[in-house]
């Protein structure tokens, strides 16, 4: 009688079970597997949206994008904005977050630290338009606090930041490591709090510095969170838009242009939205290569520490 009652309660749990993921998969087809079908269909079109007609030319928006060099410079652009967004500050955030943990943390105060590592995080949160608006300010030719500043050192005639093509990739630059250095940040320092404090005291007795201490043992303690960093980080660079939005708007001479923006450019600015919906699909089959690339990295590095062990 017990085994026939489990068997019931069993199967009662898997169907409550299979009730939770229902939400989940509906979202899942509304929010992503229902756009992008739309925007493939859409991408095998000449459409200039609206009401007008959808002529059906197949695959001639791919071959098109294939001898498109504005489409391959974008792709370009995106490479610096992967240094921009996941290179530079995950090194400096890695940095940031050994100090305050390390020795803000313990010999000025674990208040100090949490304020420092959310004043570091503000940028995350704050709106992208009210960040390009004070960007926009410190960046301007004539009246930005950066040229003053460098007037006020001399300097009669101050750059065009955001205006001149060969400093305005540089410039956006600046502002993204800005924006996303907060974030590794943030995980770096939740990923130290979970070492084992005792693997720093035997390293210690046995002579080790910090930073002997920092490459033996926390770099390879914190690699689940450097594989969670390096794959939302790229995904976000990747697919980045607001930024280049309001702060260049791809320009100048389509300097700081990037796949999403010129997606966006196609679809609204040209009405061409089969061509834009062909560079929508380019770059999120693009994403999903790399995300599968970077989770195989991680497997693998997972399982070679499991043999190892």
């Amino acid at each position: 009688m017990a085994v026939q009652t489990v068997a019931p309660n069993r199967r009662r749990s898997r169907r409550v079970y299979w009730l939770y993921l229902i939400p989940g998969a509906v979202a899942l087809t509304v929010v992503i597997l229902i756009p992008f079908a739309l925007n493939l269909w859409y991408s095998l079109h000449k459409w200039k949206g609206g009401l007008a007609p959808k002529i059906w030319i197949g695959l001639d928006n791919y071959t098109a994008l294939m001898h498109d060099q504005a489409f391959w410079h974008s792709f370009q652009n995106s490479l610096w904005m992967i240094v921009a967004m996941v290179v530079l500050p995950t090194l400096i955030g890695l940095v940031l977050a050994a100090v305050l943990f390390d020795y803000i943390g313990k010999h000025v105060g674990t208040r100090t630290a949490s304020f420092l590592r959310a004043t570091y995080y503000l940028p995350q949160i704050l709106p992208v338009a009210v960040a390009g608006i004070v960007w926009n300010w410190i960046f301007n030719a004539e009246t930005g606090a950066l040229n003053q500043i460098l007037r006020g050192f001399g300097v009669s005639d101050p750059p065009n930041w955001l205006g001149d093509p060969d400093l305005a990739l540089p410039a956006v630059m600046l502002v993204l490591v800005w924006i996303q250095i907060g974030y590794p940040t943030v995980i770096f320092m939740s990923a130290l709090q979970r070492v084992d404090p005792e693997l720093y005291e035997a390293a210690e007795l046995d002579g080790a510095g910090w930073f002997r201490r920092f490459r033996a043992i926390t770099i390879p303690q914190i690699k689940p969170e450097t594989f969670v960093i390096t794959l939302t980080c790229t995904i976000a660079a990747l697919k980045v838009f607001a930024p280049i939005y309001v702060l260049t708007r791809g320009g100048p001479e389509s300097s700081t242009l990037v796949p999403s923006y010129y997606s966006f450019l196609n679809f609204f600015d040209k009405s061409k939205v089969g061509y834009g919906a062909a560079v929508a699909t380019v770059l999120t089959l693009v994403i999903v290569a790399v995300a599968l690339v970077i989770q195989l990295l991680q497997a693998r590095s997972e399982r070679r520490e499991e043999e190892g062990v």
